[in-house]
């Protein structure tokens, strides 16, 4: 019966666009360090529903922040990105709140469109020339927690806040997988304990598990060979797209 359920899930059109998406996904979150969650919402949410979509999503890149981390913490600036993700998993309720009081679609789209100007602003080529100070990168996790909870735009006022600086491609991407990996358990401990984490998603992120993995490792190496500039053009043509579809969609 159960093995029945999984041949007619993995033999669905729908299913089998999910991978596709997923394999994009993985790939640019082994390329970027980030960006796999924007790309995936989307079409998840029209496919699998809201629920399930963060279920799976959140299943399967802690998997692969797993498999990422080893090459990468030496390189994390723990003093700026713990701070952040502490500051994340504070708010992360208060999104939770906002999500069943303030009209979702509204508030993504005001955020796509602060998203819009600054990622056009960056690039120009400008870069924030002072330190990254404790109270704007409590700020940031803040709202980056807010949003991940409530919107699942989480990824952007992280990705915009450590692009502005001057550190090297290799630099940004330790740190974004090191805030992800712990915003995830953050988020994933809440999901679990108050009984989010469903079955029919688990099976779902699980099967799709292998083929986002295997992208984001062919990501992780296609990053060794880029150069600064093609780092900060892909990064900032995600967010680009992801601020333009918030808005359009």
């Amino acid at each position: 019966m159960y093995l029945s359920a999984l041949v007619d899930l993995v033999a669905s059109t729908g299913f089998l666009v999910a991978v596709c998406v997923a394999m994009v996904a993985g790939f640019m979150r082994g390329f970027v360090g980030v960006g796999s969650g924007m790309l995936m919402a989307p079409v998840f949410a029209i496919l699998f529903g809201p629920l399930e979509t963060v279920v799976m999503i959140v299943l399967m890149e802690v998997v692969v922040t797993a498999q990422l981390l080893p090459s990468v913490h030496r390189l994390i600036e723990w003093r700026v990105i713990v701070p952040m993700g502490a500051a994340a998993a504070v708010f992360m309720p208060v999104g939770t709140w906002l999500l069943v009081t303030v009209d979702a679609d509204l508030m993504a789209r005001g955020i796509a469109a602060v998203v819009l100007v600054f990622v056009l602003l960056l690039m120009t080529g400008w870069r924030y020339q002072g330190q990254k100070r404790l109270g704007f990168t409590l700020g940031v996790g803040g709202l980056s927690g807010t949003l991940m909870a409530a919107t699942s735009l989480g990824n952007p006022p992280v990705m915009l806040y450590l692009l502005s600086s001057r550190d090297s491609a290799a630099t940004n991407r330790a740190n974004f997988t090191g805030y992800f990996g712990i915003t995830l358990i953050t988020l994933i401990t809440m999901m679990a304990v108050k009984g989010l984490i469903v079955a029919p998603a688990a099976i779902r992120a699980a099967v799709m598990l292998p083929a986002f993995a295997a992208a984001a490792w062919l990501g992780a190496r296609y990053f060794r060979k880029a150069t600064e500039q093609l780092y900060r053009r892909v990064a900032l043509g995600l967010l680009l797209c992801v601020a333009v579809f918030g808005l359009v969609r």
